[in-house]
């Protein structure tokens, strides 16, 4: 007997093979492609092989369609119901991104049905404020047990008010109870949980910043798991770590995870794998295009609907370059949130490579394909001391290299991007020195002339994921902030554009870098 574990995790709402960009475009994608993955292997089944399919979270926000059904087509948000449905997932497990438009919207969007989830909490009930905490089926004379896990970490991101009446237990804790309860019904255990790996799995040496985000290598080491999806990271992994398998299926359904269990005639487990099947080379799967194409139709058309217009120089030639010289788009971006809040001061970062900054005419396209995620401006009042330390941080994204050229510090690219953790500030003048240890990289900040006073207080404004302190920014926490938009950023910024009908940017100078050999494009 044979039991095949399928998984998509991280689709953020890239239904069809389409990332929106336009004329750019990033077709290598989309869960349509693998509806097809997932049907060909069913079809393909062996008449003693179990197929289990999990769709593991963030299945409901993250692109320009989940924006477009959130604001302008609510209406619709039952395609999310009728996508799952038509792959036919027999679970589905809450990713953090599903509470970015407040648990009212995630009860719509999301039925109880098929839904796991044994760790977030109803805080008056103590039981699951949706679905159930896991699932025993029984296929083929086997009983297979799923329990659904999402990484504890959500409220150090998310609008307090979207998580009211909600707790967020330990998910190692929760589901060592629950194995204990279930693990002598079940012949295969899987656990399913929307988090990812602080630790290398083959080293064990520590990746990230340890804060209880991921514990998926927590949950590997309990007694009595067969099996681990692992999603949240937008990592491509696939492994066995001390015989259990675990995978991390990508992002915006670029990959499905499989996992394969081959058990004895005593329905013992006696061997496993784990890979990864990437979706770009299958066809989309009809089914899936049908569903989706009348709303695609009227989201294209909302999509190109002109902003404004903005100066020629907005375009993003060399991403290292903007980065190390800060770039008129940031600069767009901090004014924005300047404009928004009354500040002076603001901070953003190019969240990946694929920013590609505005053409002259811009659209509401032009926008959300730059400004990609669902943030909030939040102004924190800082001390002057708070500011030169969140410099600190940033100038730990570059490093030299053997030839004292500047290079990405590898921690911001393995095991995952994290351009998103680097950011541009606008509003003050600083300096960077990159010949000096890190930590001490920070030779001059000023502010309308004069030098930074580390005892002063200053506001600023930036996004509520960086406000909460997320990206390894200690100095920023949401107990300082004094005031948020309840208004999405690439709002804020069309918005902006629209009110600046023919704005001019030039290429900021606040920011100065030394240190290292230039080399052309620098």
């Amino acid at each position: 007997m044979q039991v095949t574990v399928l998984s998509t995790s991280d689709v953020h709402g890239y239904i069809l093979a389409d990332d929106f960009r336009r004329p750019l475009r990033n077709d290598a994608l989309g869960l349509s492609r693998a509806a097809s993955v997932i049907q060909e292997i069913k079809q393909r089944a062996l008449t003693d092989e179990v197929v289990m399919t999990i769709e593991n979270g963030d299945f409901i926000q993250g692109s320009p369609l989940t924006n477009f059904i959130e604001q302008s087509a609510q209406t619709e948000i039952h395609r999310f119901e009728d996508l799952a449905n038509t792959i036919d997932y027999d679970v589905r497990i809450l990713g953090n991104h599903e509470f970015n438009y407040g648990r009212d919207y995630l009860e719509r969007a999301v039925s109880p049905d098929k839904l796991l989830n044994a760790n977030v909490l109803d805080t008056k009930t103590d039981e699951p404020f949706i679905g159930k905490p896991y699932a025993i089926f029984e296929k083929k004379g086997l009983k297979i047990g799923v329990i659904g896990l999402t990484t504890k970490y959500v409220p150090h991101w998310e609008q307090p008010e979207h998580l009211e009446g909600l707790t967020f237990k330990d998910p190692v804790q929760v589901a060592k109870n629950y194995i204990a309860q279930i693990r002598p019904m079940v012949d295969v255990l899987i656990l399913a949980y929307h988090g990812g790996f602080a630790e290398d799995l083959e080293t064990g040496q520590t990746l990230e910043r340890v804060t209880g985000e991921n514990q998926g290598v927590q949950l590997l080491q309990l007694s009595g798991v067969d099996a681990l999806v692992t999603g949240h990271q937008h990592r491509e992994i696939a492994t066995v770590v001390h015989g259990v398998p675990t995978t991390q299926p990508g992002y915006r359904a670029s990959h499905v995870g499989v996992m394969t269990l081959t058990l004895n005639e005593q329905d013992q487990i006696k061997t496993t794998t784990a890979k990864l099947i990437p979706t770009a080379t299958y066809p989309e799967s009809p089914a899936i295009v049908d569903l989706i194409h009348p709303l695609q139709m009227q989201l294209n058309h909302w999509l190109d609907e002109p902003m404004g217009t903005v100066g020629d120089n907005m375009r993003i030639k060399s991403h290292k370059l903007a980065r190390l010289k800060n770039h008129p788009f940031i600069e767009l971006v901090n004014r924005a949130q300047m404009a928004a809040t009354g500040t002076k001061i603001a901070n953003t970062a190019l969240f990946n490579d694929e920013v590609r900054g505005l053409n002259r005419i811009v659209t509401r396209r032009d926008i959300m394909t730059n400004y990609i995620y669902p943030n909030t401006v939040v102004v924190e009042k800082l001390t002057g001391q708070d500011i030169k330390d969140a410099l600190e941080v940033n100038a730990r994204y570059f490093e030299l290299n053997a030839a004292k050229e500047l290079v990405i510090n590898p921690l911001f690219i393995h095991p995952k991007m994290q351009h998103y953790n680097y950011d541009v500030w606008s509003g003050i003048d600083y300096t960077f020195d990159f010949s000096r240890p890190m930590n001490h990289r920070v030779v001059a900040i000023s502010i309308a002339g004069q030098p930074l006073d580390l005892t002063a207080e200053y506001e600023v404004a930036m996004n509520n994921y960086r406000a909460g302190g997320a990206g390894n920014f200690p100095m920023f926490s949401m107990d300082k902030v004094v005031r948020e938009l309840p208004i999405e950023t690439a709002e804020l910024i069309g918005q902006f554009i629209a009110e600046h009908p023919a704005i001019e940017i030039e290429q900021p100078t606040n920011l100065t870098t030394l240190g290292y050999r230039a080399v052309t494009d620098e």
